[in-house]
């Protein structure tokens, strides 16, 4: 006979099982949680938990444990239910109630089933639990079979217990009435806790699937930044593990948390949503001249100009008295530089590291020594002043108003991340994903940040947008680095203060370079 100690005892346990519950992220562990604390306060040997399939036509099998069989599936265990345990329909064919099963009854009836043996119950069908208890030599006595209801009255899944066992004797009894209410007591919790943790994970994968939606557009918009969205996050989040992992050094305190860790993703995917609002012809722009399309070729056809009208001197020269063999020899000289000079322009049109002072300087005389007219006569520069700034850019194959327009994407990221709500555990989320431009010397942008003005997870993303910049595959301009490159690249970043000292030695000797390397690098590209 239970005291009232002993039943006040088990209710102080229902109230802290109800505390954990709440505070559990992880649905398959909260499933485990709630099986295993029904067990406990119930004193049961066994117990299933069934979740109702999003039909409400069948109970899944979500977690099975038998202490005495050692039996576990699901939840923590490495055992998955799936292929072990058939659903249970909770209708037959013809469509009438399946009723003659004990955990489809509680969950089409919503009514409790406590059966004091199983072997001598009339009304259900256990002839499934004899064949289990043949084959394991188990002995099915007592069922507790309890339907879990959610805040609106719903039923969402059974929760049976096996097998209750005495304190006093340790031999099988029937669940008491005690047992019974602090079980129904228990489901609804734990119903009420589940649908809640539903329901976070509905809206959280609502929220992701928004974001994706951005990076969709922006992919639609361009292929180069669309796998720049994918890859940084990737790449974000294995430099965070590594961080986490260490247990030297500046970084041996730094420590994720699961929602630290969500936080970093979501901030991560949104690192670049401010790309919207850049323009694509400066996106992707893969020649110094392109715009809608490449200059290069309106350049080519004023080469053809300047050689025609070279031609009629020619023979101008000629009807004016100059010796037929001298004015061919004049123009068949000019003729050959002009190939020379169009290779010339041609290779300058393509953005490289490093243009160099000498290769400038050719571009501005090419431009000094021809002229063209045109279609109204008038007597023009070979190159345009537009013309003649994007051809002479040092690096890549942007301008430096062009920069501006694609620096202003992180200005463009803040404000919108800032006009968000954020609740409390993504509340750095604009920080987090604004910062990924900064330098720890301070000359970074758009707010000029030092080293010790940032988050460890602000610098681990500008590390991450570096290296994936260097080695993309994908970029309108230019072939994917070599690791060796741009490891080497990276080196001297840290060396000048653009990125985090103790971030990069994790990044390094944690081996977070080869593993995403070898998941997103051509074969060729990974030489180190």
């Amino acid at each position: 006979m239970e005291t009232p100690d002993d039943l006040f005892r088990r209710l102080d346990q229902l109230n802290d099982i109800g505390a954990s519950l709440s505070n559990e992220r992880n649905i398959k562990l909260l499933l485990e949680k709630i099986i295993l604390a029904a067990k406990q306060i119930t004193h049961a040997d066994g117990g299933t938990l069934y979740l109702l399939s999003d039909d409400r036509r069948h109970l899944h099998f979500e977690i099975v444990r038998t202490d005495s069989l050692q039996l576990a599936f699901g939840g923590s265990s490495d055992q998955p239910t799936s292929g072990k345990f058939p659903d249970l329909s909770l209708y037959r064919a013809d469509g009438s109630a399946n009723d003659c099963m004990v955990a489809a009854y509680a969950a089409i009836t919503g009514l409790t089933v406590n059966i004091a043996d199983a072997y001598s119950a009339e009304g259900f069908d256990f002839s499934g639990t004899r064949q289990f208890d043949a084959r394991t030599g188990y002995r099915s006595q007592s069922f507790l079979t309890v339907p879990m209801k959610n805040h609106e009255g719903e039923i969402i899944g059974v929760l049976q217990l096996i097998n209750a066992i005495s304190p006093a004797t340790g031999a099988v009894v029937e669940f008491s009435q005690a047992d019974q209410r602090l079980a129904e007591s228990l489901a609804s919790q734990a119903a009420i806790a589940l649908s809640n943790r539903q329901l976070v994970q509905q809206l959280e994968t609502l929220f992701e699937s928004f974001i994706k939606l951005i990076n969709l557009a922006i992919d639609e918009k361009s292929p180069y930044t669309g796998g720049h969205c994918q890859r940084v996050p990737e790449l974000t989040m294995m430099l965070a593990e590594a961080a986490d992992a260490a247990t030297e050094g500046p970084l041996a305190d730094f420590k994720l948390t699961d929602k630290d860790r969500y936080e970093l993703r979501i901030a991560a995917l949104l690192h670049d949503c401010g790309k919207v609002t850049t323009p694509v012809h400066v996106v992707d722009k893969a020649t110094k001249l392109q715009t809608i399309y490449d200059r290069i070729h309106l350049i080519d056809t004023r080469f053809e100009v300047v050689r025609r009208d070279a031609e009629v001197r020619k023979w101008q020269s000629i009807a004016e008295g100059m010796a037929p063999a001298e004015a061919e020899r004049i123009f068949f000289h000019f003729c050959q530089k002009i190939p020379v000079d169009r290779g010339i322009l041609h290779r300058a049109n393509i953005g490289c590291e490093k243009m160099s002072d000498a290769e400038i300087q050719r571009v501005r005389q090419i431009s000094a020594e021809y002229r063209w007219c045109d279609a109204d006569g008038n007597d023009l520069p070979f190159l345009s002043d537009d013309e003649l700034e994007n051809l002479t850019i040092r690096s890549g194959t942007l301008t430096r108003a062009e920069r501006d327009i694609i620096n202003h994407h992180i200005d463009a990221t803040i404000k919108m991340l800032e006009q968000l709500p954020w609740p409390r555990h993504l509340k750095n989320v604009p920080e987090y994903a604004g910062g990924h431009h900064e330098r720890m010397d301070g000359k970074g942008y758009p707010k000029g940040l030092k080293r010790e003005e940032m988050s460890w997870q602000a610098r681990m993303m500008g590390i991450a947008d570096i290296f994936e910049a260097l080695t993309a595959k994908d970029r309108p301009y230019k072939d994917g680095m070599k690791l060796s490159q741009a490891l080497g690249i990276l080196e001297k970043f840290r060396n000048n203060g653009h990125i985090d000292p103790a971030l990069h030695e994790v990044f390094l000797l944690s081996g977070v370079f080869r593993r995403y390397a070898e998941r997103f690098l051509e074969a060729p590209q990974i030489d180190y």
